[in-house]
């Protein structure tokens, strides 16, 4: 009989504090929406972890002993990681290239250094540029 009393008073213990713990919990909204998203760097991905797309700031650097400006790039890529469009901004002017899986593409440059034109190549290497 004394068993089945502490077992009725742990009971009646848990249920009490089963009651206490729900009364605390507070019913949960979304937080107010944040004007700006500041980061470097922001990266999609798809479910397997790959980055799909990408917007990111290259600082300045030199290739080639050729300096390039600071550059925006703005990139969505296949899910092979190759680059499909490919956005970039800079000082100098823009950038915008088109390809699929072949060497391929079309680029629209609008800079300052070379001029406006679009250069079209196909797979086998083939270019063709359109100037104003």
């Amino acid at each position: 009989m004394r068993i089945q009393r502490i077992a009725i008073g742990l009971t009646v213990i848990n249920l009490l504090l089963f009651m206490f713990l729900l009364a605390q919990i507070r019913r949960t909204t979304a937080q107010d929406v944040v004007p700006v998203l500041r980061g470097r760097a922001l990266e999609i991905v798809d479910g397997q972890g790959r980055v799909r797309a990408e917007i990111l700031v290259h600082g300045p650097e030199t290739v080639g002993g050729k300096l390039y400006p600071e550059t925006t790039l703005f990139r969505l890529a296949d899910p092979k990681r190759g680059p499909v469009v490919k956005l970039t901004a800079s000082e100098e002017g823009s950038a915008l290239g088109l390809s699929d899986d072949s060497q391929g593409g079309i680029r629209l440059y609008a800079s300052r250094r070379l001029g406006n034109f679009l250069k079209v190549v196909n797979k086998d290497g083939k270019e063709q540029v359109l100037k104003p």
